[in-house]
């Protein structure tokens, strides 16, 4: 099992792609609490040069209370991260895999709630 879904944007800027992604989360009842650009950060800490690439962390409040309730420690796994990337002149954005990331999680109510959010992170993927 892959742990992410991926898709590229030919035609798309990076700063466009952000953007579409951030109104397709919405669209599957997320929203981004962090934006962390990983390219920026890389460069002032350590002063070294790298591609565009933002990490998006996204969240469906209800989602994510019936995974605390299933399991509280499961916080450590949230929020869903969606990357933003350009290499080369291409645009991909690539989301993890809930199930693939709680598979170490033997908990069947927690399984429920991955399906489903992994369904609406694949069909966000999908639509862009």
């Amino acid at each position: 099992m892959e742990y992410y879904f991926k898709k590229e944007l030919p035609g798309q800027s990076f700063e466009q792609a952000i953007q579409k992604v951030t109104e397709a989360l919405k669209k599957e009842g997320f929203g981004v609490l962090t934006e962390i650009d990983i390219k920026a950060t890389l460069k002032k800490k350590l002063d070294a040069d790298f591609h565009p690439y933002v990490i998006l962390g996204a969240c469906n409040p209800g989602f994510a209370y019936k995974a605390l309730k299933a399991e509280d420690k499961i916080g450590t796994m949230l929020p869903c991260n969606v990357i933003v990337q350009e290499k080369q002149g291409i645009v991909e954005v690539a989301a993890v895999n809930p199930m693939a990331s709680m598979q170490a999680v033997e908990n069947e109510s927690l399984a429920e709630v991955a399906t489903q959010v992994t369904e609406k992170l694949k069909r966000m993927v999908n639509q862009l």
